[in-house]
């Protein structure tokens, strides 16, 4: 089993990615490798987070490790909240909050399309970096609806679905979400080399 250091402490991206990646890795947190230093997330793109995240821990843990920078990006705002998804409303992770602020911005707008976007920066040993992105589409709703999952998700509709995120099981949002298709194809990356 192959031993891997997610830089976070954020207990739901933990508990997915551990999903994703599945029984043949041994995905370790911040919390497992005793590092409590606030993470830099300064760039202003999320491959520009990630990276600078994943070679934090790097530097301190000497381990293979990656970082993800995900966000809402909605088209009737430009592209907000992007990279200040977690901090949309002030406070940093104040889901509701943001939440709120998102359904203010856009009140009276009918173009309610957005997507949540993920990029993963991974270090191996060796000290190169590699990038896995994960993009879903979807509608903006006018009102929460349900109580499962994080951040957005009671707001967030994909494609082709009736359901927000935060109405469907954790299986069923791993099925699709922009995380999984990132955490996927870092997890085919990481099969491939240790072959």
């Amino acid at each position: 089993m192959s031993e891997i250091l997610f830089a976070t402490n954020n207990k739901h991206k933990l508990e997915e990615v551990r999903s994703i990646l599945g029984p043949d890795f041994r995905v370790l947190s911040l919390s497992d490798v005793n590092c409590t230093d606030e993470l830099p997330e300064t760039r202003s793109t999320f491959s520009g987070n990630a990276e600078q995240k994943a070679r934090f821990v790097f530097d301190r843990a000497g381990m293979p490790c990656f970082a993800d920078d995900s966000g809402l990006e909605v088209d009737a705002l430009n592209g907000q909240p992007g990279v200040l998804s977690a901090r949309y409303a002030g406070g940093h992770g104040d889901s509701q909050a943001n939440s709120r602020l998102l359904l203010k911005n856009l009140e009276g707008v009918t173009n309610r399309s957005a997507r949540f976007q993920t990029v993963i920066a991974f270090i191996g040993s060796e000290g190169a970096i590699h990038f896995f992105e994960g993009t879903i589409g979807g509608t903006i709703l006018n009102e929460t609806r349900g109580t499962a999952g994080f951040g957005y998700d009671p707001v967030f509709v994909p494609d082709g679905h009736s359901r927000t995120f935060a109405e469907m099981s954790l299986a069923e949002k791993n099925a699709i979400s922009h995380r999984t298709l990132a955490t996927g194809r870092l997890a085919a990356y990481l099969k491939e080399i240790s072959r």
